[in-house]
C-alpha cells in the first residue's frame, strides 16, 4: 500500500512510508496507477518480488487474479517475467486463458511478439489449468472469497481438473 509518486512507460513509484519502490506493470495495472499520481489516496497492488543475481525486481498487479496468472506464465519453458507482461499487455487475463483453452497459437504469439514454438508451449502447460474465479475482484475482497480462491488454486496445484474443482466449490456452502 502506498502513494504514487511516479508512473513511467513500463514501471511506476510507490511511497511507501517513505520510500520509494519501483514496481513493473503491465499497461493496465499503470493505467489505473496514473489516476493517482501526486494524489494523497493510497493504492493497494499485489506484489510478487523475482529475485535475480543482478536484480529484485517487484511486479505489481491489481487483483490477485492477474498476480496467480502472472506466476502461472513464469511457470512456462522460455516466458519470464517481461515476456509475461508483455502478455498480460497485450490482452486482459479472461482473453489470454481462452486463446490458451482454444489453442489460439497465432493470437498468443502476437501478444508475445515471439516465435510460435512458444505459444505451443504456453498452450501445452498451462491448457486446462487456468481458473478463472468468476468476475475480476480488486484487492477488496472478503476473506470467504480470499478462501475459495486459495482453495481453487491449492486444488489445481495438487493436480485436479478445472472442471472438477469447480464442481467440489460450487457444492460447498458459502458461508463456510
Amino acid at each position: 500500500r502506498g502513494q504514487v509518486l511516479a508512473v513511467q512507460s513500463e514501471s511506476a513509484i510507490i511511497d511507501v512510508h517513505g520510500v520509494g519502490y519501483e514496481i513493473q506493470g503491465n499497461l493496465e495495472t499503470l493505467g489505473y496507477l496514473q489516476e493517482f499520481v501526486g494524489a494523497p489516496k493510497e493504492v493497494h497492488l499485489w506484489i510478487h518480488t523475482h529475485v535475480r543475481e543482478d536484480a529484485f525486481l517487484l511486479f505489481g498487479f491489481l487483483t490477485s487474479q492477474d498476480k496467480d496468472f502472472f506466476l502461472s506464465l513464469l511457470k512456462v519453458n522460455g516466458v519470464g517475467p517481461k515476456m509475461a507482461m508483455n502478455i498480460m499487455s497485450g490482452a486482459n487475463t479472461e482473453q489470454v486463458v481462452t486463446m490458451i483453452e482454444n489453442e489460439d497459437v497465432k493470437a498468443l504469439s502476437k501478444l508475445q511478439k515471439k516465435k510460435k514454438k512458444t505459444a505451443e508451449q504456453m498452450i501445452l502447460t498451462l491448457k486446462g489449468k487456468l481458473v478463472l474465479a468468476g468476475p475480476r475482484k480488486t484487492a477488496e475482497k472478503s476473506a470467504t472469497d480470499r478462501a475459495y480462491e486459495q482453495l481453487s488454486s491449492a486444488l489445481l496445484n495438487l493436480g485436479f481438473r478445472n472442471v472438477d474443482v469447480d464442481e467440489a466449490i460450487s457444492k460447498l456452502p458459502k458461508d463456510l
